[in-house]
């Protein structure tokens, strides 16, 4: 059996830090107020020069030196993003390029924030059946370029920035312990489409548009959907929660993460959290947060770990892969 496993993975962050402090001398808000609700601290914000394609170039380049590998080896570029630099082309088609892989093929995954668990379960899948051997998986976001800065709801709680792996087609047992994605479970509700969007769009209103949030309405979602994909994960593989080494969630709000966390009895301590220090980064928060976590030692070969998100649709999904 055929398995993606992790051979590489890097990120890429903003140059521009932006505390809680200052932003309590731009909207009505504190650190204080922040910090309770959310656990975020401080977020990057893309300057000038820095967008949606140059923080994941910059992420996928540090992933395929930590892999040690060139563009030459890969087959297939999966973007996964909301805040594209364009309308089109994709936003992996430039990555494709920047890189100086003129071969093979790319496209972007559109599911919000839980966008890289979908892009994972996509290569997987091109993986398995023998269409791809080497996938770049890029989670690339710049979303202060959506926020309305006078919206103290939401503009406190987004952040830009890009993580990538490089996933391997490797033959595997067909068992739990095999390195790999072992599974993937993916789920979408359109019904809450008004609970978490943006305002704009290429054929709504000819504009880029604000994102709006129902926060209390998602809040209210978020636990129960990402418990349903993650009893689904254990399902189809046979694992508990005692089995798990580490679970990497998307970084939205620390009460979601903890609250999740709890629910399906995983310990706090084997949670992997960066929403302190990145803030809500989208597409690009699992993969930022699977790059730090791997960097620092935390994450080790042969451990399993888990992948959740929920993001604006709704959508939402669950990967589980042994490192």
């Amino acid at each position: 059996m055929i398995r993606s496993v992790v051979r590489g993975f890097g990120a890429s962050l903003p140059k521009r830090v932006l505390t809680n402090g200052e932003l309590e001398s731009m909207v009505d808000t504190s650190d204080e107020w922040i910090v309770q609700r959310t656990g975020i601290r401080q977020r990057h914000i893309a300057g000038e020069g820095e967008t949606t394609a140059s923080l994941g170039e910059a992420a996928a380049r540090a992933a395929l030196d930590r892999a040690g590998l060139t563009a030459a080896d890969i087959d297939l570029i999966i973007v996964a993003t909301s805040t594209p630099d364009n309308t089109f082309p994709a936003v992996a088609v430039d990555i494709q390029n920047r890189i100086g892989m003129h071969h093979g093929f790319a496209f972007d995954v559109q599911a919000v924030c839980s966008g890289f668990v979908y892009a994972v379960a996509t290569a997987d899948a091109y993986i398995r059946g023998g269409i791809a051997r080497r996938v770049l998986v890029i989670g690339a976001e710049t979303f202060s370029r959506i926020l309305d800065w006078t919206d103290r709801t939401t503009c406190v709680l987004f952040g830009d920035g890009a993580g990538a792996v490089v996933l391997e087609g490797v033959e595997g047992a067909g068992t739990t312990a095999d390195r790999g994605v072992l599974t993937a479970q993916l789920r979408s509700d359109g019904a809450h489409r008004d609970k978490l969007y943006v305002d704009g769009g290429p054929s709504s209103t000819g504009t880029v548009g604000h994102l709006r949030m129902e926060g209390r309405e998602v809040f209210k979602h978020a636990v129960g959907m990402i418990t349903d994909v993650i009893e689904a994960t254990f399902g189809a593989t046979g694992m508990t929660a005692d089995d798990i080494d580490w679970m990497v969630p998307h970084q939205a709000n620390k009460r979601i993460i903890d609250g999740s966390a709890r629910k399906l009895g995983i310990p706090l301590d084997k949670v992997v959290v960066t929403v302190d220090l990145h803030g809500n980064t989208s597409a690009a928060s699992i993969p930022l947060a699977l790059a730090a976590a791997a960097a620092d030692g935390r994450i080790k070969e042969g451990d399993l770990v888990l992948l959740e998100a929920m993001g604006g649709g709704f959508t939402w999904g669950a990967v589980l892969l042994r490192w």
